[in-house]
């Protein structure tokens, strides 16, 4: 049985859809428990400066359906140091916080793990839009930012067509390609470019352009992952690029932040509500210092040092695939 009486939550990092759903589940399955639910705002930061409150399952109403987190989130460098560390350890002693649940991707994940060398007894819920966590096959906010996008991407196709144009549509993703390379074969992208992978720009974009033309194709869709863009200068100046050495009318669209916000899918509601749970579940068993995960389908916990060891790479099999199916 666990010793833990108070938990605090908090959200880390860049925010995500679905967080909201999280944070729900986590404070009433613990409020069911018989837990004292607290909540932390803005991230560590509100560890290091005390900004935290009693939380009721009347506070979590009328959430599940917002995109964001209600906690707010920010970046805290203080927390990166022993100084703030040992401070936020003061603050949540007095505060009683017993065990702190962290929604976030791999730098909530590490920021917890040291935390947890304080004494302090914590739990990671996998909270990220690039579904870059490499302990867990799905993240919280991954499914409803595919949608986000395959929504824009399927208005600028019909514009595409339209015009007979190339366009070329920059995706979130500086480390990990995932909402790059599935909504690029979801929407039917002659180009996919992904941070895991090498280019060459005129055999794997040129070329296949010219011969998509010479074909009869008569639009053409290159996904450009944020990592990859930030090398080569951006969707707007490939796409000038393409312009100068194939004379198709190209455009460049950056949908930058609309990626992280609106409203969660069904998917993202249901699973940050059933790991939520299960990172309480576990508290009150006595289990702590684990990470939340998804493998096979099934929710699974594992040692937040083990998680962190952990690599992640792309689907070999869906590159393959989306290489077959742009002819």
């Amino acid at each position: 049985m666990s010793d833990i009486k108070t938990i605090g939550v908090l959200t880390s990092g860049g925010d995500a859809p679905g967080m909201n759903a999280a944070i729900r589940a986590v404070v009433r399955t613990g409020i069911y428990h018989g837990f004292k639910m607290l909540g932390i705002r803005k991230g560590y930061n509100g560890l290091v400066t005390g900004d935290i409150f009693d939380m009721s399952a009347r506070d979590v109403s009328d959430i599940i359906h917002r995109g964001g987190t209600i906690l707010q989130t920010a970046r805290c460098k203080a927390f990166t140091t022993e100084e703030g560390m040992q401070k936020a350890m003061s603050i949540s002693k007095a505060f009683g916080i017993d065990a702190l649940v962290v929604i976030g991707g791999d730098g909530s994940y590490r920021g917890a793990r040291d935390f947890s060398k304080f004494g302090m007894k914590v739990m990671g819920l996998p909270g990220t839009i690039d579904n870059d966590i490499a302990s867990s096959e799905y993240t919280i906010g991954y499914d409803t930012a595919m949608n986000t996008v395959q929504d824009a991407l399927d208005k600028i196709r019909d514009t595409a067509y339209s015009h007979e144009r190339c366009s070329v549509l920059e995706v979130m993703g500086r480390r990990a390609g995932h909402i790059a390379l599935n909504v690029g074969i979801a929407g039917g992208a002659e180009v996919i470019l992904l941070p895991e992978r090498e280019f060459d720009f005129d055999k794997d974009i040129i070329r296949k352009i010219i011969q998509g033309r010479n074909s009869g194709k008569k639009n053409y869709i290159i996904i450009l992952a944020e990592g990859v863009a930030e090398k080569i200068g951006g969707a707007l100046e490939l796409a000038k690029k393409i312009e100068d050495l194939t004379g198709i009318e190209t455009r460049g669209t950056v949908l930058g932040y609309i990626q992280r916000g609106g409203s969660p899918t069904i998917q993202d509601r249901v699973m940050a509500s059933v790991m939520g749970a299960k990172a309480v579940t576990l508290l009150k068993d006595g289990i702590y210092n684990r990470v939340i995960s998804i493998k096979d389908s099934k929710v699974i916990d594992i040692d937040i040092d083990e998680a962190l060891a952990m690599k992640k790479d792309i689907d070999k099999d869906l590159l393959e695939l989306s290489n077959i199916l742009s002819i």
